[in-house]
C-alpha cells in the first residue's frame, strides 16, 4: 500500500513540476510578443514576476516531495519516538503539533523569500521583518488554542467511534462553516478595519447593496497597504456577520464608478449564492478525503513503523489531502470560473460595463498580473477566467496598441539571488 501511495504522490509532484515548466516557457515566449492590456514596460515586469514566482514554486514542489518521502519512511516513526506522554488524546495533539511545526519550518524559507525577495523586488511588499514575526506569533497562538482544540476533538472521535471518518467529517465541515462566520474577527487580529467615511462613495455602495438585496453589518476599509500594495475588495463573513471590505489601496487607485463596478461583481457572488456553492464543494472534498483516508489499512502504518493511533491517522490525512485536492482542482476551478463570468455579468449591470472593464485593466496593471497563462495552468489552477476572456465577454477589444512613450517604459529590476528577473535578451 505504501508503494502505491508513493507512486501516486510522485505522479502528483511530476505533474505540478511539468505544469510549472510549461508555464515558464509559455510566459517567456509570450512576453516577447506585442504587449496586450499594458504598456510594454509593465507587460515585461508582469511576465518576469510570474516567472519568478513559478521558479520558486518549482523548488517548493520538489522540497515538498522530499519531506513527504521523509515523513512516510522515517519522520512519523521519529516523531512518535519523541512524543511519549500519558493519555492518547494529549499524545495525539502533541504529535500533530510536532508534525505541523516541522512542515512550517520547512516552508518558512520559501515564504520569506517570496515576501522579502520577490515581492519586494517587484514593489509589492511593505511588510517589515518585525511585522512578519508579530503576524507569525499571532498565528501560532491562534493555532495552539484553536488548532489544539480541533485536534483534541478529532482525536477523541477517532478513539470513540468505529466510523470516526464520518463524524470527523461532520466536525470539520461544521468548523469550516463557523470559520467563515468568524472570519471578520480573525482578520481583525492582523489588520485594522475602519468604517468607511460618510460621503458619496458610502451612499452609493449602500444603494448598490440595497438593489442587490444584501444586508451587512457595515462597510469597512482595511489597511492592506501596510503589508502589500496590491488591490482587492471582498465580502467577509456569513449571515449577520457579512461586511463589505475595501482595501485602502483599492480606494486610492480606482475612481468611484470603478469601485462600484468591482463591488457589483462581488455582489454578483452574493446574489448567486457562490459562497454556499464553494462551501458545498469544499464539503464534498472533505467527505471524500475522510472516507478514503479513514479506510487506510493498518498495514500501511506498520510499513511506516508506527501504530495507527489518532495523531498518526490525522497527520496522514493532512499529508495526503493536497494530493486528493489536486485531483479535484480542475473541477473546482471550472465551477469557480463559471461563477466569475456570471458575477462579471451581474457587476456590469450594477456598475456599468465600461466601468468594470476600466477597473479590471487597472487591477491587472497595479497587481502586475500577466494577462496570459498556459492552458494547463488555466485548466488546473485558475479560479478566475483569463482576463482576456473576461474582457472579451464584456465586449472589450484587447488588441489595443501602446504609445511609443509607453513602450519605452522598461523598469529595471534586480537580477541577484537564485532567479534572474530580466531575461529579455535570451
Amino acid at each position: 500500500m505504501l508503494e502505491i501511495i508513493i507512486i501516486f504522490y510522485s505522479l502528483y509532484t511530476f505533474m505540478r513540476l511539468y505544469i510549472s515548466v510549461m508555464q515558464i516557457g509559455y510566459i517567456n515566449q509570450e512576453k516577447r510578443k506585442d504587449p496586450v492590456l499594458m504598456a510594454a514596460g509593465k507587460y515585461m515586469v508582469a511576465a518576469n514576476y510570474a516567472v519568478a514566482k513559478e521558479k520558486l514554486a518549482m523548488i517548493e514542489h520538489f522540497v515538498d516531495y522530499l519531506i513527504f518521502i521523509w515523513w512516510v519512511f522515517a519522520g512519523f516513526a521519529w516523531l512518535g519516538s519523541l512524543v511519549q506522554v500519558e493519555g492518547s488524546i494529549m499524545q495525539a495533539v502533541l504529535f500533530l503539533f510536532g508534525f505541523v511545526t516541522v512542515n512550517y519550518i520547512v516552508g518558512l524559507p520559501f515564504q520569506l523569500y517570496q515576501t522579502f525577495k520577490i515581492d519586494e523586488a517587484f514593489g509589492f511588499n511593505k511588510m517589515t521583518l518585525k511585522m512578519f514575526i508579530l503576524d507569525a506569533l499571532k498565528a501560532a497562538a491562534l493555532f495552539v488554542v484553536l488548532g489544539g482544540a480541533v485536534f483534541a476533538l478529532l482525536s477523541w472521535i477517532i478513539s470513540q467511534y468505529e466510523m470516526w471518518w464520518l463524524w470527523g467529517f461532520v466536525l470539520m465541515f461544521a468548523i469550516a462553516v463557523m470559520a467563515n462566520v468568524l472570519a471578520p474577527f480573525f482578520m481583525s487580529l492582523f489588520n485594522k478595519f475602519s468604517p468607511l467615511e460618510e460621503g458619496e462613495l458610502k451612499d452609493a455602495i449602500i444603494t448598490l447593496m440595497k438593489q442587490a438585496g444584501l444586508k451587512s453589518d457595515g462597510i469597512f476599509v482595511m489597511d492592506a497597504s501596510k503589508r502589500d500594495s496590491r488591490l482587492n475588495a471582498f465580502f467577509g463573513g456569513l449571515g449577520k456577520s457579512k461586511r463589505v471590505v475595501l482595501f485602502d489601496t483599492l480606494i486610492e487607485k480606482l475612481n468611484k464608478k470603478e469601485l462600484l463596478a468591482v463591488l457589483g461583481h462581488e455582489l454578483g457572488h452574493f446574489s448567486h449564492g457562490d459562497i454556499w456553492k464553494n462551501i458545498t464543494l469544499m464539503g464534498l472534498l472533505l467527505f471524500i478525503a475522510f472516507y478514503l483516508f479513514g479506510h487506510l489499512p493498518d498495514a500501511l502504518f506498520t510499513q511506516m513503523g508506527v501504530v495507527p493511533e489518532a495523531g498518526v491517522k490525522i497527520a496522514m490525512l493532512m499529508l495526503l489531502l493536497p494530493l486528493l485536492s489536486f485531483v479535484f482542482t480542475p473541477f473546482m476551478s471550472y465551477v469557480s470560473r463559471h461563477n466569475e463570468y456570471a458575477a462579471d455579468k451581474f457587476g456590469s449591470k450594477m456598475g456599468g460595463k465600461e466601468n468594470l472593464v476600466s477597473a479590471l485593466l487597472k487591477l491587472i496593471t497595479e497587481n502586475k498580473a500577466f494577462p496570459k497563462s498556459h492552458p494547463l495552468v488555466i485548466f488546473f489552477y485558475h479560479t478566475h477566467p483569463p482576463v482576456l476572456e473576461r474582457l472579451k465577454e464584456l465586449g472589450y477589444d484587447a488588441t489595443t496598441t501602446t504609445t511609443e512613450e509607453e513602450k519605452a517604459a522598461e523598469p529595471t529590476l534586480p537580477s541577484d539571488g537564485i532567479f534572474t528577473y530580466m531575461d529579455e535578451k535570451r
